[in-house]
Parts: C-alpha cells; structure tokens; sequence
C-alpha cells in the first residue's frame, strides 16, 4: 500500500496543502493522512498514524522532506522506525525512495549535509552573537511568558485558576505562578 502524508504549518497555507494532496494522489496513494501543525511546537498525529497505520511491504510518501523531518535527529528516528516495520519512504521533490540502496544512501548524505550545515548555522550564530555581547548589542530573546504578564495579571483577576490560564494563553503553569509572585513583590516594595 502507497500511504501519503501532507503537512503544512499553519491554515493559511492552503495552497501549499491542496498541491501536497494533488502530488500524493498523483503518485497513487491509496490512503493520505494529513495535518496543519507546525512540526517545531506541535505533536504530529497524523504522522504518527499514518506510521502505525503502515505493515510491512507499505511506502510513505511525502512530497518534501521538510514536510516529514524537522531535524535530521527527527529524520534518522522516523527512517529507522520505518526500516523496524520493513516500510520504505519515498520523497518525491528528490526523487529519494528508501526501498533501493541508491535511496537508502541518498537519504543518509542529505540528512549528514543537512546536519552539517545546521552546524556551521550555529556556530556562526553563536560567534554573531559573542561580537553582538562584546559590543553591548545582544539583550538576549524577550521571556515569552512575561510579555503575557498583563494578561496574565488580567484572568487572575478574572478569577481563573493558574492551570486554565496557562492552557489559555500557551505559557508553562510554572511561568504563571512566577508572574504572580513577581507581581505580588511588587505590590508589597511599592
């Protein structure tokens, strides 16, 4: 069985989907799961069912690698999670399919040359943003959950417990109560 899998990051990306879908069903898949998730912050259902969903024999199909990996850590576990079950991956934009050796040595020097490349990316970022320190530039990213701080503030105040008020506003419970603290040491100094 030819099992498809599409992914876009965000509704809005719908275009993106729809050509996912049309390339899928092209290629002959008989069964296509399909997500809008970002694949950085979000849990991937529908990957993960249409990897359980594959026996032995089947073939994953994926229009680009970034559609199915968001690491080459992420990539290697889903290749040999399916090499496990005996089901070969095909990605169509480079014309990669696990089930010939050929496949099976391209998909092992992209994720390395994928690798490699974050690798360098980090490590001239991380030079950046020693000169950046060095000059006084670098502040560092913003704390996301104090930015909510006024928010937060606000559904306290609206009589919401700290666990809903983190659901609600996508921020870690333990970012709450460090924001009430905080605002209650400055209700008792001012």
């Amino acid at each position: 069985m030819i099992i498809g899998y599409a992914r876009t990051s965000t509704v809005e990306q719908q275009a993106g989907f729809e050509a996912q879908f049309r390339d899928l069903q092209a290629h002959g898949c008989d069964k296509i799961f399909s997500e809008q998730v970002s694949s950085v912050n979000s849990q991937r259902l529908q990957l993960e069912q249409a990897m359980d969903f594959a026996r032995e024999g089947d073939v994953l199909v994926v229009t680009r690698l970034d559609r199915l990996a968001r690491s080459i850590a992420n990539l290697t576990q889903i290749v040999a999670s399916l090499e496990n079950k005996k089901v070969g991956l095909r990605i169509l934009d480079m014309s990669i399919d696990t089930n010939t050796p050929t496949g099976r040595l391209l998909i092992n020097l992209v994720g390395s040359i994928a690798q490699f490349e974050r690798e360098i990316m980090l490590a001239r970022q991380r030079e950046g943003i020693a000169k950046a320190k060095d000059k006084g530039l670098f502040k560092g990213r913003a704390p996301t959950a104090r930015r909510k701080s006024d928010f937060v503030m606000q559904l306290i105040a609206d009589g919401k417990k700290p666990t809903d008020i983190a659901k609600e506003l996508n921020i870690g419970r333990s970012s709450v109560y460090r924001i009430i603290a905080e605002h209650d040491n400055q209700s008792t100094a001012g």
